[in-house]
């Protein structure tokens, strides 16, 4: 996917991929994780997603990476807030209290960037990036965060033939395998094919939902 696919997406308001409340699988099983207060989450493809607020409030560090600079101060001014906004090497960043949003592009990330991270949220990142890209995707992070670190990830999988992404149908093989090393353990499984209409449209028989918990 180029930039400019995300930018107009923005910029025409097309952004059927955010939810308007905070994400029911987070507030189901993140406390499980039993993050120490204060641990520092990076959430990449964040978008403007409640789920920073929900995690901030939370007691954690949130550090959420969006190319699209819209996104980033919709997301401040909707929380009514108003960010410290400085420069971070090709990365314009926005803080307030316990929120951090990086806007740039996410591979420009370096290890120094996100080493005191401690854990990992993807909601709509895995899933907005196609194969070649969720490969270095993966390994971006895996080669950038400590081990010990864990957290939550959330995939769709339906028939590709019939529906160009994104989102992406990531099936559970290859989360597998990208993910090698965080040991995927799939927490819940189900069809939401009946909330998705546009899928319901393509004639998509099947629209599965999946949350992994990952551990490195």
């Amino acid at each position: 996917m180029q930039a400019e696919f995300w930018h107009k997406r923005w910029a025409d308001n097309q952004i059927g991929f955010h939810q308007g409340q905070v994400n029911s699988y987070l507030q189901q099983y993140w406390p499980a994780l039993g993050l120490a207060s204060g641990s520092k989450v990076l959430v990449p493809l964040c978008g403007k997603s409640l789920d920073l607020a929900w995690l901030a409030g939370q007691g954690h560090r949130v550090l959420g990476i969006e190319l699209s600079q819209r996104a980033v101060e919709d997301f401040f001014s909707e929380q009514q807030l108003q960010p410290e906004v400085a420069q971070q090497g090709v990365f314009t960043t926005y803080r307030s209290g316990n929120l951090e949003l990086w806007c740039g592009d996410f591979f420009a990330l370096n290890a120094d960037d996100i080493a005191d991270c401690s854990a990992l949220y993807d909601r709509a990142a895995l899933i907005a990036l196609p194969p070649a890209l969720r490969e270095r995707y993966a390994a971006l992070l895996s080669g950038c965060l400590a081990q010990g670190c864990q957290g939550l990830l959330i995939t769709m999988d339906y028939d590709q033939a019939l529906l160009p992404g994104p989102p992406f149908a990531v099936v559970d093989a290859e989360v597998q395998q990208l993910f090698a090393d965080w040991q995927p353990l799939e927490l819940e499984a189900r069809d939401i094919l009946v909330e998705s209409p546009k899928f319901v449209q393509a004639a998509v028989p099947q629209l599965s939902e999946r949350v992994y918990r990952l551990q490195r």
